[in-house]
């Protein structure tokens, strides 16, 4: 059913500064959307939020008709398991981890990582990480370290994935491969896929933009 955001407000500090300033919008089921504008303009906070992984001032986040802010921490946890799939700008990998590992920590938490083991390997072979395996983060480079957390993103095929710069430590190559991969799994699962970018040329591969400016939403 897709996502609605409505008259979505963001205050940080104290006296507060406000980051959002009254957003309404909606994702449709299946979308693939950039965000885009200049640092500081409040594309990740709003990424963060309608993701539910940081709660708005006000407003409300309605996802599939689900109001999450008016349900539990627990409940709200499973339904983000299920249902979402984030890739940050920092990969935020367990270090005692393997790569393998790593990539199937969702699984993990939703006990379903025998089931998922041969999509996650294929996920990795399809990003160049075969013989990753079983390295470790710190044995993995930067670039490496990002493909195994998009891989993680993916390893259960969410009905909504949110990537913040998903290709900013990647090289053009490895860039273009990630989001000719979002692409394709948007297309053949009917995967939402939302996404910050700085990237002029990646932004253009979204069926829509949105573009913001000083909290706002322009188009």
């Amino acid at each position: 059913m897709g996502i609605l955001l409505t008259d979505i407000r963001k205050s940080f500090g104290s006296p507060p500064t406000q980051v959002l300033k009254g957003i309404s919008l909606e994702i449709q089921e299946g979308e693939f959307v950039s965000i885009v504008g200049r640092s500081g303009c409040g594309k990740s906070t709003l990424l963060y939020i309608m993701s539910t992984l940081d709660p708005p001032s006000s407003g409300t986040v309605l996802i599939d008709g689900q109001d999450v802010n008016a349900i539990s921490s627990r409940e709200l946890h499973r339904f983000r398991n299920l249902k979402m799939g984030f890739v940050f700008q920092f990969h935020h990998l367990l270090p005692e981890l393997n790569a393998l590992e790593n990539v199937l920590m969702p699984a993990m938490k939703a006990n379903r990582q025998e089931e998922r083991k041969a999509f996650a390997i294929s996920l990795m072979e399809e990003f160049g990480l075969g013989k990753k395996l079983k390295s470790f983060p710190g044995q993995l480079s930067g670039g490496e370290q990002q493909r195994v957390a998009i891989a993680r993103g993916l390893v259960m095929e969410p009905r909504y994935l949110f990537a913040d710069e998903p290709t900013g430590n990647l090289d053009s190559a490895n860039g273009n491969a990630v989001m000719s991969l979002f692409r394709r799994i948007n297309q053949e699962q009917k995967m939402a896929v939302i996404y910050v970018t700085h990237d002029i040329d990646f932004s253009k591969m979204a069926e829509r933009t949105i573009q913001m400016s000083d909290g706002l939403v322009l188009s």
